[in-house]
């Protein structure tokens, strides 16, 4: 029996450890996500209107959504866990109580025991009554330890006494915290449903201005094919590059080699793998489906392919990559050991980093700043640099790509399900 409390004990304690820490990840992730949301309304308000498109302003207020969501959510989620402990402090004060009860039954048998038997003499006569001196050596050590125990019992009541005090005063503070975040659940959620009204009227007012938000859109999109094409333009630099590399290696360990055969591997539009970088691309594609994301946190926010505009549905865009939305300051991430091929400038504020694993590239767009050279081998997770902020928007947003060669794959099969 006395294993099996150790047990529940060792249980709790390290459930409550758990908990304790958990609460603290959450508390630090609310506190971030409020920070996002402030940051959201101080830009809404800083716009002028008149200058700010329409576009904007939902996708904005799109953002402010998804933040309340997430907030709503991690504070659900410390609810969840402060249940779950006060659950188990109060099985903890019932066990408490319990024990208490018997150590005090037990307690006040024994004070009325030695009440009845409180006299010197009745003592003495104990003693003296022993037929041997053993029996009243024997005799003596039972007071000596019953006088012991006595006061054993005693400190234990106390023990337990404070211990269920503390636990009693804890649980209190429990209450009054799971108080404090239902309200706030409750307060967030108007919050949230006023800015969805908000979000309803913007929807509303762009069906009287379509043809505006469409162009709008196709200018953007347009930006979005002339990054591809120059993201295309130095795939088929690199494949080139390789192959030259490839066919001067072959010349050079067989020198027979015809000029035919030199020049169809310079022409493959597929880079001919030497052994080293056959392995590197076997080994990327054997962990398809469970690459790092290229983000420690994030959500994807634009699908491959076609897909709905994610702020207007009723248009279709494209898109040769996901777009992860994450928050201010985040480092964009290789998701692969490989080498550096080159930093592209899109732009003054933007930059993008292509890295090749043999015949595969990943990239990684819309960088404010690169940490990383052309050249430089490059391991699984190492930081590439920050992920720009739009100042028009608010949102951080990483657009991450793979190719095979000159062929776009989707890089959601490529990551591990987040």
């Amino acid at each position: 029996m006395p294993k099996y409390f150790f047990i529940v004990a060792f249980l709790i304690c390290s459930a409550s450890a758990w908990s304790q820490t958990a609460q603290e990840k959450l508390e630090q992730r609310k506190e971030q996500i409020q920070k996002e949301i402030r940051a959201q309304e101080a830009l809404l308000r800083s716009q002028d209107k008149k200058q700010k498109s329409l576009l904007t302003e939902i996708i904005q207020q799109r953002e402010k959504i998804r933040l309340r969501e997430s907030l709503i959510k991690t504070t659900e989620k410390q609810a969840k866990i402060l249940k779950d402990e006060m659950y188990t402090n109060q099985l903890q004060i019932n066990q408490l109580n319990r024990e208490l009860k018997e150590l005090k039954q037990d307690y006040a048998a024994m004070i009325i025991k030695s009440y009845k038997s409180r006299s010197e003499q009745s003592r003495a006569m104990f003693l003296l009554s022993s037929e041997s001196f053993l029996q009243a050596y024997k005799r003596a050590q039972y007071m000596k330890q019953y006088a012991s125990f006595r006061k054993s019992q005693g400190e234990e009541i106390e023990v337990k006494a404070n211990k269920l005090l503390v636990l009693n005063t804890k649980l209190d503070g429990q209450k009054i915290e799971k108080q404090k975040l239902l309200k706030e659940q409750e307060q967030e959620r108007i919050v949230l449903q006023q800015e969805k009204v908000e979000q309803e009227k913007l929807s509303s007012a762009i069906q009287k201005d379509k043809k505006k938000i469409a162009k709008e859109i196709k200018g953007k999109q347009q930006e979005s094919k002339e990054i591809d094409r120059k993201i295309d333009k130095l795939i088929k630099e690199a494949i080139a590059e390789a192959n030259r590399k490839a066919a001067a290696a072959r010349k050079a360990a067989n020198p027979n080699t015809t000029a035919a055969e030199t020049r169809a591997t310079e022409s493959s539009t597929k880079i001919v793998l030497t052994p080293e970088a056959k392995i590197i691309s076997d080994n990327f594609k054997a962990n398809k489906g469970r690459l790092p994301w290229p983000t420690p946190t994030g959500t994807i926010t634009q699908r491959f392919g076609d897909q709905p505009h994610p702020d207007l549905s009723y248009l279709s865009v494209h898109s040769n990559g996901i777009e992860i939305t994450t928050s201010t300051g985040t480092q964009a991430r290789a998701v692969f050991d490989g080498e550096v091929y080159s930093i592209l400038y899109v732009s003054p504020v933007q930059k993008a980093v292509m890295i090749q694993h043999g015949d595969f590239f990943t990239m990684y767009h819309n960088l404010s700043d690169v940490s990383v050279v052309k050249g430089q081998k490059v391991t699984r997770k190492q930081s590439l640099g920050t992920i720009r902020t739009s100042t028009e928007t608010g949102r951080t947003i990483l657009k991450f790509m793979i190719t095979q060669n000159v062929s776009y794959t989707n890089p959601q099969s490529w990551l591990t399900p987040n």
